[in-house]
């Protein structure tokens, strides 16, 4: 029997980005917030205290930061033929878990989305046909414009203290021959802080994308090219290179984080209260299930405890929001069959490709110097930016060299031809560590019907619910933009003259590895549009069968994006917010009519 604990205004579930937002905004707003967050306290002192973070073995290896995957995990399948089987050992991606959750030991590289990419389907229609976009692949739109939501990229930018270059402002290019992305959209401030200085290596990559004829830009980074204080008063300091960012805590104060950069005001709240090692349930709904009425979470004494609340924010990780919504029964789960159902439909992920250079002993790259955010990027391929029509497959993607500090343990890459252990490959190291880089094409992955998320009938997690469970593999317009731009990246590798280039992209016989990291840039499962036969919330990440219910996160995008996530998912969380501050509180109920 759960102990029933005192009614609060809104109950978060998880204390990432989203969770910090929400609960900043509507703290503001005058309500009372409780987040529950099912990790520990984590924040940079002590989990970012220098200089035991400096740490590669625990933080890196031995994944301090991320998912305890022996209490709840995903199950894996390539198709539904095969039976799924729990990912047990953290590589290809790495959910978070504790304050801050993702948010905390991400990289920083903090970019908006290209407009296109918000109008995906319609986009390709009008431009190639209907008939361009292959019968499986199920993309659509978000349900909101990119002018709709520059005011909320603006202000999670200056609450973020991002580091850029700006190409133009309300209308006018300021950011040619400076380092600005001529293919950037407009924006109505620019960033609060300059761009980072840029690593040799990314240097090398400039050099070289533009001998071939490219358009190589500053990355927008979330680590700070100097101190700052953002308006929420949280203070930061400059960004040091230290090389370790992802996995970690930024002990500089230099990495945007929730615990850096809204936690520090949310505790002078008096109406905000955070409580960790809180496991959330399920959503309790109503008999008719037309509502919310809070949540139920296991404590960290193992206690099961109800929050009555008058509106739930879903702001966990991607994967967690979908599992959490088909345990409530929130939303009709999808049927890939009959292609009806909302809940785990549109399950996108990252379409990667890697080239490594390797040079002679006379150029140092020095890639133990980093930052996360940091680099140098192309964006000529991304969203629509060429013709795909000669390309024949969907989707785009910018190339980069984000120099994020090669760590000594994980990162060695060697020769063709070095054999894997002995003398042979300890002078191989030797002679390559301080002399390659890596460049990545960070290609934006599609949905399709075939690929989606539902609740597994075999495995259970430490709860006794079942997990959820993943169906996932490759599929041909993924194989087909990574020859593309494999292609298209080669010859930037090939302009900087190194001594190997290392590196292939998918094929035929690709299929999805659980073993080797990707991204952690998992989308959908709980997608917004304008029509509640495709979309399990509407354009303000409102449920559409339960209107106290709001889902926010990267499980809100129909497909993947050729950026970096974070930055749209930020922006989507204060503009669910204004939306809920400015409409639903005067007037409770659905936002959209369906």
């Amino acid at each position: 029997m759960a102990t029933v604990l005192k009614k609060t205004d809104v109950a978060i579930v998880g204390f990432g980005w989203v969770g910090a937002i929400m609960a900043k905004e509507l703290t503001e707003a005058g309500l009372n917030v409780v987040a529950l967050e099912r990790g520990p306290m984590r924040d940079t002192w002590p989990d970012g205290a220098y200089p035991q973070v400096i740490d590669e073995l625990t933080y890196n290896i031995r994944r301090k930061l991320f998912q305890d995957l022996s209490k709840s995990t995903v199950t894996i399948r390539h198709n539904t033929s095969q039976q799924a089987v729990p990912y047990r050992q953290l590589a290809a991606f790495l959910p978070g878990t504790g304050v801050g959750g993702a948010g905390l030991h991400w990289s920083g590289v903090h970019f908006r989305v290209d407009p296109i990419e918000l109008r995906m389907r319609s986009h390709y229609e009008e431009r190639y046909g209907k008939n361009f976009i292959p019968q499986d692949m199920i993309i659509q739109d978000f349900g909101v414009t990119y002018d709709e939501l520059e005011p909320f990229f603006d202000k999670a930018e200056k609450v973020f203290g991002t580091s850029g270059t700006a190409w133009s402002i309300k209308g006018k290019v300021v950011g040619k021959g400076r380092g600005g992305n001529a293919f950037a959209p407009d924006r109505s401030d620019d960033f609060p802080l300059p761009a980072q200085k840029n690593t040799w290596s990314a240097q090398l990559f400039e050099k070289a994308a533009l001998e071939v004829g490219y358009h190589p830009y500053n990355l927008p980074s979330a680590n700070t090219s100097d101190s700052y204080t953002n308006p929420y008063g949280a203070q930061m300091g400059p960004c040091n290179f230290c090389g370790f960012c992802s996995g970690y805590a930024c002990y500089m104060y230099s990495k945007a984080s929730p615990n850096v950069n809204i936690l520090p005001a949310l505790r002078q709240e008096k109406r905000f209260e955070l409580r960790t090692n809180a496991n959330v349930l399920k959503v309790n709904l109503t008999d008719d299930k037309s509502r919310a009425t809070g949540v139920t979470y296991v404590d960290g004494q193992g206690r099961e405890m109800e929050q009555p609340a008058d509106l739930v924010i879903i702001g966990a990780f991607q994967f967690h929001n979908v599992h959490l919504m088909l345990l409530s029964g929130i939303g009709k789960p999808y049927n890939p069959e009959t292609g009806e159902g909302v809940v785990g439909r549109n399950f996108a992920y990252q379409n990667m490709t890697t080239i490594k250079a390797i040079f002679d002993k006379d150029t140092y790259t020095n890639p133990f110097i980093g930052a996360g955010g940091n680099g140098v990027g192309v964006d000529d391929f991304n969203a629509d930016n060429f013709d795909h029509g000669a390309a024949g497959f969907v989707g785009g993607s910018p190339f980069w060299v984000n120099q994020a500090g090669t760590k000594p343990i994980s990162g060695f890459p060697v020769p063709p031809g070095t054999p894997a252990w002995g003398s042979k490959w300890k002078a191989a190291v030797a002679d390559t560590y301080t002399h390659h880089l890596s460049m990545d094409a960070h290609g934006a992955h599609q949905s399709y019907r075939q690929n989606y998320l539902d609740l597994d009938p075999n495995y259970k997690n430490v709860f006794g619910q079942p997990l959820l469970r993943m169906t996932f593999d490759w599929q041909e317009n993924d194989i087909k933009m990574a020859q593309f731009m494999f292609d298209k990246m080669a010859p930037i590798a090939k302009a900087m003259k190194p001594k190997y280039i290392l590196g292939s992209p998918k094929n035929a016989n690709s299929h999805f590895d659980t073993t080797t990291y990707q991204t952690t840039h998992m989308n959908g499962g709980a997608v917004m549009g304008e029509d509640p036969k495709t979309s399990a919330v509407n354009r303000y990440l409102q449920s559409w069968d339960v209107h106290n219910v709001f889902v926010i996160g990267a499980s809100a995008f129909p497909q993947g994006l050729g950026y970096n996530p974070t930055g749209t998912v930020a922006a989507l969380a204060y503009w669910s917010a204004k939306a809920i501050r400015e409409q639903y509180l005067k007037n409770p109920g659905p936002l959209v009519q369906a």
